[in-house]
């Protein structure tokens, strides 16, 4: 019997040419008879608005293994937000899901045991945008998603890692505040 997979979590960056193109996942991954699994039914059965939680699909009726849910980080208030959203967006992350599955990092003996919850970050830019680049959108989406993944199965960074490297890592944004640009 291999090892349970109770709940791993990650996070990924991987930003494209312009600044509309970054995709900054979260994920928690693990068994659907566990706590991910109840948090992953819970999700889909208590939508709120703005905030719709759908499964990962690489098209309107064809949802990839393991069952992912998407839920956005953004309050979803537009209908082209949602479209390139529910879109674009999502068949990215489903290619992402089975990217991960073909590489190895998600066990495909095991895809029917275990669940994704994916939060997902669309920069609401996009709106400001007049012509998006959907094809370097989707590549984007998809190697984030891929790549948290796989960090999430790994648990990187490690806490050696982490320990060794606290103090050279600052903060994008915080490292804006102290320059004052915030």
């Amino acid at each position: 019997m291999s090892e349970r997979i109770v709940m791993r979590t990650g996070e990924a960056l991987v930003e494209g040419e312009a600044d509309y193109l970054c995709a900054e996942p979260e994920v928690v991954i693990g068994e659907l008879d566990g706590p991910v699994g109840q948090a992953l039914a819970h999700l889909i059965g208590d939508q709120v608005k703005g905030h719709s939680r759908v499964f990962a699909l690489l098209n309107s009726d064809v949802q990839v293994k393991p069952a992912t849910v998407m839920v956005s980080k953004v309050t979803v208030k537009s209908q082209r937000y949602t479209n390139i959203l529910l879109g674009t967006v999502q068949a990215a992350i489903a290619h992402g899901v089975l990217d991960a599955v073909r590489a190895g990092d998600l066990p495909k003996d095991r895809v029917d045991e275990l669940g994704i919850i994916y939060s997902v970050w669309l920069d609401p830019a996009i709106l400001d945008v007049d012509q998006v680049d959907h094809d370097a959108l989707f590549r984007v989406h998809r190697q984030a998603t891929s790549k948290v993944i796989a960090k999430a199965m790994r648990g990187e960074p490690s806490i050696d890692w982490l320990l060794e490297h606290q103090d050279q890592i600052v903060h994008d944004f915080h490292k804006l505040g102290l320059e004052g640009q915030l």
